[in-house]
């Protein structure tokens, strides 16, 4: 581990592992305050691609993590021959998943506003700044001290503008969007249609598509059959149906922006939307 970083941190217990590394928490020696730490060993890298990534995630995140109140913060960067150490924002509280999966039950439609919101509001200003994060889900939505929502993982992450696309298969099954795993190319608006999946499991306790293998998912994603089963979305409002349309539409020039999806009723009216008031919006 870098003499630098053992030099200004104090490290402590690991509390993650993530593809290319490990996060520890981490102490300020000059201020006490606590931290989040990966680590990376490069010599453990399987080839110059696997290092080009780690190393255009740390640039990623700084880029589009700085003044971005909504973004994991990257406090610093420390990089010799052996290692790269990321020091972020340390947020203690559960994700996003341990949330859902730990109540048993959908989030109340108040509830999953708030956390809608504060995602989209993360995800727009990523793409004013040209960056798609291209891995939204649950597992990459984390929360703060005082429980504010923090987007992170940019291992995935991609620069777009000037009209050029993106491609790849990149992301989760569950979450990934159709033109992903068609393999055309697309554009910042994956985020959207992953966050759209996010709502759904956050309202209904489970994906939109759903399949038993990773080709059976796709199958279901690329036909994009979305459904409402009275069952589980009986008490489900239709403002919050009507949101769901918009971010999970194959078309994607008919699929909401992140503004767009900030600026929907359901949205602004924080998942409190009452039938009349739907009518005269």
């Amino acid at each position: 581990m870098s003499e630098e970083l053992r030099r200004e941190y104090e490290i402590g217990a690991q509390i993650g592992r993530g593809r290319f590394g490990t996060v520890y928490r981490c102490v300020s020696a000059e201020t006490g305050e606590e931290f989040a730490v990966k680590s990376i060993e490069k010599a453990l890298l399987a080839d110059i691609i696997d290092r080009e990534c780690v190393e255009r995630e740390a640039k990623i995140a700084q880029h589009a993590a700085a003044g971005n109140p909504r973004a994991v913060q990257v406090q610093d960067v420390y990089e010799d021959e052996e290692w790269l150490h990321v020091v972020m924002e340390l947020c203690p509280g559960p994700d996003l998943f341990d949330r859902i999966s730990g109540r048993g039950e959908p989030l109340s439609e108040a509830e999953a506003a708030v956390v809608m919101a504060q995602l989209m509001e993360a995800v727009a200003v990523c793409h004013q700044r040209g960056v798609a994060h291209r891995d939204i889900k649950p597992d990459n939505v984390l929360f703060d001290r005082v429980g504010g929502l923090k987007l992170a993982d940019f291992g995935s992450a991609e620069c777009f503008g000037d009209g050029r696309p993106m491609r790849g298969l990149v992301g989760t099954p569950y979450y990934v969007a159709p033109e992903v795993v068609a393999g055309r190319d697309y554009d910042e608006k994956v985020d959207v249609w992953s966050a759209g999946v996010v709502l759904y499991i956050m309202l209904s306790g489970m994906p939109p598509f759903y399949g038993d293998t990773a080709v059976e998912i796709f199958e279901k994603v690329l036909r994009a059959n979305l459904r409402f089963p009275t069952r589980i979305f009986r008490t489900v409002s239709p403002a919050a149906k009507d949101l769901l349309r918009r971010m999970l539409c194959k078309d994607v020039s008919r699929r909401f922006s992140a503004e767009q999806v900030l600026g929907h009723p359901w949205i602004t009216s924080g998942g409190g939307l009452r039938p009349a008031e739907e009518e005269a919006n």
